[in-house]
């Protein structure tokens, strides 16, 4: 349903309020988007996984009760992890990664998937 245009000129207003008297929040606010959101929290939780892992591997023989502390750890961010990719969807990935196909990762590997393709999908003269 669309707006009057009373219901508009006050939205205007207070837009227009709004980035009179706290233009870093309006910046802010115009910056963040639920893909960069989720990305950050998948790049947190990535880096709490590892610090699990590593409290899991360090700790498991000798103190168990730590051991379980970090595979709980690892459960906690595997799970933040899965939410955020599935609040992100394929687009948000896409968009994300389009930048590192681009030229970010371009190189990396060569062309070692061309020549992996090449040689399972040429043709064996039988």
């Amino acid at each position: 349903m669309p707006l009057s245009e009373d219901e508009q000129r006050i939205l205007r207003d207070i837009e227009a309020n709004l980035s009179v008297t706290d233009p870093k929040l309006v910046q802010q606010v115009s910056d963040t988007t639920l893909y960069r959101h989720a990305a950050r929290l998948i790049k947190w939780a990535v880096a709490g996984f590892v610090v699990g892992l590593i409290v899991l591997l360090a700790t498991f023989t000798s103190v168990l009760a730590l051991g379980v502390v970090g595979f709980l750890i690892m459960l906690f961010c595997l799970l933040v992890i899965e939410r955020n990719v599935r609040k992100m969807g394929r687009a948000g990935l896409e968009s994300l990664t389009g930048s590192m196909r681009g030229g970010a990762l371009k190189g990396v590997f060569g062309d070692a998937g061309r020549r992996w393709r090449e040689r399972w999908n040429r043709d064996d003269p039988s």
